[in-house]
């Protein structure tokens, strides 16, 4: 989620249902740390607690380093990225690229574990991975059992594998095969898409929770909508005025932390998502790619979600 679930995102999805608004990922290169778009990504301000980092790479001394930097810089929880399947990613042995090697996962693991737990044993330590690396060398126990010696206080596993990206379904057999094996939390990730899906999974893996990331794009009361059928409540979908209401907060906030500029570039994926179904949506997804101006961004897009 890269590039989507920045501090504005964050900060809508929490307000509107989710228990925990993961940080976009950062690498643990110190060399990056000082780039626009890492400064960006690392900025908190006003998000509510707890604030989690999500850390990528591959050296087990860096990702400890990095995990202890965040940490001085707010971070309450470090999780360790063993899930991305980008090329850009697993190229640089990043990301799933690790679950092919199971004694670096460990090394990483324990080092980073380790470092926090001495200096910080209020900060736990978190996974996120996927089945494996390919469909012919699934992994995902060995992952869960390494994890769970390694100290790591809770896992969430994406039910694919690195090869299969996002096509297929979700492998929620897996997820339950790891949460019977392990004793440590288990979330549940990929294709919870709606509130029924969500009540199924969880009583077909049984699950400690659930991660949800593409289907909150351009829809944040996903959350609201989960939380509140779990608690055996109608979900009740936003209504015409409210979504108007939260897309335009959210290209405010857009606007304000990348400047008029960039903001207006980052708004417009949010925009179709938001956009998605409605009537003239592709019209007005090809009018709206021409704006270069926040003003006429909003305008356009408030005038648009009104109809």
């Amino acid at each position: 989620m890269a590039g989507v679930t920045d501090r504005p995102f964050r900060v809508l999805c929490r307000r509107l249902g989710a228990g925990l608004a993961v940080a976009e990922m950062a690498h643990s290169d110190p060399k990056l740390r000082d780039t626009e778009k890492s400064r960006t990504r690392r900025n908190h301000l006003g998000e509510p607690g707890p604030i989690a980092v999500q850390l990528a790479g591959s050296n087990p001394q860096l990702l400890a380093e990095a995990a202890l930097w965040n940490i001085g810089e707010g971070a309450e929880i470090i999780d360790i990225n063993m899930g991305c399947p980008a090329k850009k990613v697993c190229g640089a042995s990043a990301g799933s690229a690790l679950l092919r090697d199971e004694p670096l996962v460990a090394r990483i693991l324990e080092t980073v574990v380790s470092a926090v737990g001495s200096t910080h044993p209020a900060v736990p330590v978190t996974l996120k991975f996927r089945t494996g690396y390919s469909r012919s060398t699934r992994n995902a126990l060995n992952i869960a059992r390494i994890a769970e010696a390694s100290g790591i206080a809770a896992i969430a596993l994406h039910g694919r594998t690195r090869e299969d990206h996002y096509e297929g379904s979700a492998e929620y057999d897996t997820i339950a095969a790891v949460k019977q094996a392990v004793r440590i939390p288990v979330f549940a990730n990929g294709d919870v898409t709606t509130p029924d899906k969500a009540r199924a999974v969880l009583q077909h893996t049984r699950a400690d929770g659930l991660f949800i990331g593409r289907a909150a794009q351009g829809n944040p009361w996903i959350f609201r909508e989960i939380a509140d059928a779990l608690r055996g409540n109608t979900p009740v979908p936003p209504s015409s005025s409210e979504v108007r209401a939260v897309l335009l907060e959210h290209i405010d906030a857009l606007h304000i932390l990348y400047g008029d500029q960039r903001g207006v570039r980052v708004a417009r994926k949010h925009i179709q998502w938001y956009c998605e179904g409605r009537e003239g949506a592709a019209e007005f997804w090809r009018r709206i790619c021409t704006v270069g101006d926040a003003r006429e961004q909003r305008l356009a897009v408030s005038e648009f979600v009104a109809i």
